[in-house]
C-alpha cells in the first residue's frame, strides 16, 4: 500500500493529494495518517511544492467534509433518530447516540469543530452534528479549514522531515496500513454484532 500510494501521488501530483483526502474523509479506507506524510516525502524530494502539499491536502478535507455536513443538515436530528431506529444495526449508531451527538455539538459549537479536525477518526464524523443543528457555513468552513490545516501540516511536516530515512519508514507504514484498514473493518463488525435495537423517542 505504501508503494502505491506513493506511485498515485508521484503520477497525479496536487490532484491526487486532493483526491486522497476528500475520499479519506468520505470513508477512510486509507488514513490521513499515511496520505500526508507520504505527500510530505514528495515535497522532500522535489516532485511537489510542500506549499501546494498543504493547500491540495487541506482543500480535500475540507471539501470531503461538506457531504458530512449537509447529511446532517437535510436530514436533521430526528430523521436520522428515525433511521437510525430502522437500520442502526447497519449503520452502527442508535438514536440516543443521535442525541448525545447534537447535544455535545450544542454546547461545544466551533471549539468541536476547529479540534474535533485534530483527533483521528472524529475528524470525520464531527460535520454531521454541526449540519444537524445547523452551524453556519462560513464559520463551519472556518473552523474546518484551519483545524484541517494544523493537522495536514504535522503530517506533511513530518513525512518531510523523514525523507532521509524513506525506505526505513516504508517498512513500518506499510504493515501500519494495512493494520489500520484491517482495524476500521473490525470496528464496524464489532460495532454491528453487538449493536442494541433501540426505537427512537416519540
Amino acid at each position: 500500500m505504501f508503494d502505491g500510494i506513493v506511485d498515485f501521488i508521484a503520477q497525479t501530483g496536487y490532484l491526487g493529494v486532493f483526491l486522497l483526502m476528500v475520499l479519506e474523509n468520505l470513508f477512510p479506507p486509507i488514513p490521513s495518517e499515511l496520505i500526508m506524510p507520504l505527500a510530505g516525502f514528495a515535497a522532500a524530494k522535489g516532485e511537489l511544492s510542500a506549499s501546494g502539499v498543504l493547500l491540495a491536502g487541506t482543500a480535500g478535507s475540507v471539501f470531503g467534509a461538506l457531504p458530512w455536513y449537509y447529511a446532517g443538515y437535510f436530514f436533521g436530528s430526528e430523521r436520522l433518530k428515525r433511521l437510525a431506529g430502522r437500520f442502526g444495526r447497519w449503520m452502527t449508531i442508535s438514536p440516543r447516540e443521535v442525541d448525545s451527538a447534537s447535544a455535545w455539538f450544542e454546547r461545544h459549537g466551533w471549539k468541536a469543530t476547529l479540534f474535533g479536525r485534530l483527533i483521528p477518526a472524529i475528524r470525520t464524523l464531527i460535520s454531521t452534528p454541526a449540519g444537524m443543528v445547523a452551524m453556519p457555513m462560513r464559520a463551519f468552513l472556518l473552523y474546518s479549514t484551519l483545524g484541517s490545516l494544523v493537522w495536514i501540516t504535522a503530517l506533511t511536516g513530518a513525512g518531510y522531515m523523514l525523507h532521509g530515512q524513506y525506505h526505513v519508514v516504508a517498512d513500518y507504514i506499510d504493515p501500519l496500513s494495512k493494520v489500520v484498514v484491517l482495524a476500521v473493518v473490525g470496528l464496524y463488525l464489532y460495532r454491528l454484532v453487538t449493536h442494541k435495537e433501540e426505537k427512537p423517542q416519540a
